[in-house]
């Protein structure tokens, strides 16, 4: 049993049972995933890893997915090319969950935070600023980007409150206000999926990095 592997398996199994949208009873969750000849606390390392990294939250009744952190540590260990599942035969659940995930990948990563998520669309230049610069904010501060913030993740950060053209076409306004500087550089592991949720134009090229120039 390799850890990676194993909080893969425990993500999508949380995210499968609606970790989501509410708590995921802990007998609900272990009934999944802790095999006839496992303990439940074989795995409490990986649930404590799992907390302090702030994908899952834990209380006493309970599991849930956090619809930032969570699940893009899901997306990413799902994507992995040594994620496999174990053993001879995979459970029903697993692959039914898996289909559910390729057929709803976009909503689920592109939807990826709880800064914004639940919220109406964005539906102006000025409230499309303030929530890019919200995101900028938290995402800097919380995983210490030292003032330059890979775009791919705030376009993620605001998910589909709007849309591929107006996230391009608004953050590229913020640069031409001076708000924001984009900046050029790959993401940190040339990853096509974010080199493609970066923003690239015909005359500056890719532009995968943005640094907040006003207060």
């Amino acid at each position: 049993m390799t850890s990676k592997n194993t909080s893969t398996r425990l993500l999508l199994a949380l995210w499968d049972l609606g970790g989501m949208q509410q708590e995921v009873k802990k007998g609900q969750l272990t009934k999944r995933i802790v095999s006839k000849s496992q303990k439940v606390a074989d795995y409490q390392g990986i649930f404590d890893d799992l907390q302090k990294e702030g994908a899952i939250a834990i209380s006493k009744k309970g599991y849930s997915l956090t619809s930032g952190k969570g699940l893009e540590a899901l997306g990413e260990g799902l994507r992995s090319g040594d994620f496999k599942f174990e053993g001879t035969i995979v459970g029903t659940w697993a692959a039914n969950a898996l289909v559910k995930w390729i057929s709803q990948i976009d909503i689920a990563v592109t939807g990826a935070d709880v800064l914004v998520n639940g919220k109406g669309a964005i539906a102006s230049y000025d409230e499309f600023k303030s929530v890019a610069l919200e995101v900028y904010d938290k995402l800097n501060y919380e995983y210490n980007f030292n003032n330059l913030v890979p775009i791919y993740r705030i376009r993620r950060g605001i998910g589909d409150r709007v849309s591929r053209t107006e996230f391009n076409d608004w953050l590229l306004e913020t640069q031409a206000n001076d708000i924001l500087q984009l900046q050029g550089g790959s993401v940190e592991d040339s990853a096509p999926d974010k080199i493609e949720d970066s923003v690239a134009t015909e005359l500056d090229g890719l532009r995968c990095y943005a640094t907040r120039l006003k207060p």
